[in-house]
């Protein structure tokens, strides 16, 4: 199966996201795009843009980057709350027919600024519940015509969605999620289930666990895909990889603005800040400490060592069934072009293991 490669687009108006340290043009449709830009010729197939209240909507930014870029495919977070299900399939096979095809959506159900945007549905099960049903109901909006469903959350009558998507084939819908609830909606109706950045046997034991569900749910689609999105830092040598990443520890320790994100209290968030109890450095080279600083989702936990390093820790992930990596660090554009022409061409030809990390002498470290 071939593997796809993403970076990570801030979708965001105040600057310094994670320590980025862009002044000009931060925030700017200029901006976005020449990170798009840099992307394509660094070898990535895209980036995530993210979504949430207070941010510049992911669809019309997609939307913008893909007429100035020619081969980026935008990966669209966007949450079930903002939209009615015919709204969103209708937005989203415009942009595939607009652009030949280039939208991927990752999909967030975890909650936001509820009251804001007008979205009513606080408890936890039911959003994943409403959000299966969109998911169900979405799909059939892209394949068939003349519509009619009635369900708990969505309701429609006679709809049929112009234009289709490109080539007829759907987008493909990566989502994340780490509750039973959660993994019900994975198991049934995603293309490819995210992980953040947990140690190689946490990732294995639920990936074997969602191949299980999907076959006792009786999933009607493909086979579940996997994919990792996690913060890569990485230098020429181990040793200034570290001192890098210890660094940037100690700046948000300073200044916990610097790494600040907004998944406290998810599943999967506090499954990432429970990792510090097992050790600073887990497997090779899995950094913790940043989740206690500031840094939530994809910042909590770093890949930090040299090119072989790292590419041979997510080697490991691959060798799991990870096909999908959503790669980043900061500065983003400085690292879309560093981390794509040294560590990319490493994963596309896969090398053999190489030696342990030498942080592995600490005693709290875990070899799988």
């Amino acid at each position: 199966m071939d593997r796809q490669f993403l970076w990570y687009l801030p979708n965001m108006i105040e600057r310094g996201h994670r320590g980025d340290d862009t002044v000009d043009g931060w925030g700017s449709l200029g901006y976005s795009v020449e990170l798009a830009r840099a992307a394509e010729r660094h070898g990535w197939a895209g980036a995530l843009i993210g979504t949430g209240w207070g941010r510049p909507d992911s669809f019309v930014l997609a939307t913008a980057i893909a007429a100035r870029s020619t081969s980026f495919v935008p990966l669209v977070a966007a949450r079930p709350g903002y939209w009615q299900p015919a709204q969103f399939a209708t937005a989203a096979a415009t942009l595939s027919r607009l652009t030949g095809g280039r939208v991927w959506v990752n999909v967030v159900t975890g909650r936001d600024s509820l009251a804001a945007y007008g979205d009513g549905e606080a408890d936890y099960d039911r959003r994943y519940d409403r959000t299966g049903e969109f998911l169900r109901l979405v799909r059939r909006l892209w394949t068939e015509e003349d519509v009619t469903f009635t369900g708990d959350f969505f309701q429609v009558e006679h709809s049929t969605v112009v234009p289709r998507p490109a080539g007829g084939q759907a987008p493909r819908l990566y989502f994340g999620g780490a509750s039973a609830a959660a993994e019900k909606v994975s198991a049934t109706q995603a293309d490819v289930q995210l992980f953040w950045g947990e140690p190689l046997e946490g990732i294995d034991a639920r990936i074997a666990r969602l191949r299980q569900l999907s076959g006792q749910l009786g999933r009607e689609l493909p086979p579940l895909e996997f994919g990792l999105r996690v913060t890569v830092v990485v230098r020429d040598s181990s040793q200034d990889a570290w001192r890098a990443a210890e660094e940037r520890v100690a700046q948000m320790a300073a200044d916990p603005k610097i790494g600040i994100d907004g998944h406290r209290g998810s599943v999967g968030q506090d499954r990432l800040l429970a990792l510090a109890e097992r050790g600073e450095v887990l497997d090779s080279c899995l950094y913790t400490a940043p989740g206690h600083y500031g840094g939530g989702g994809a910042g909590s936990t770093w890949l930090v060592g040299s090119y072989t390093e790292v590419a041979a820790a997510l080697e490991r992930y691959a060798d799991l069934g990870i096909t999908h990596f959503v790669l980043s660090d900061t500065p983003y554009l400085r690292e879309v072009a560093r981390i794509g022409d040294n560590l990319l061409p490493l994963l596309r030809e896969p090398l053999s293991r190489g030696p342990r990390h030498p942080r592995m002498s600490h005693r709290n470290a875990i070899d799988l």
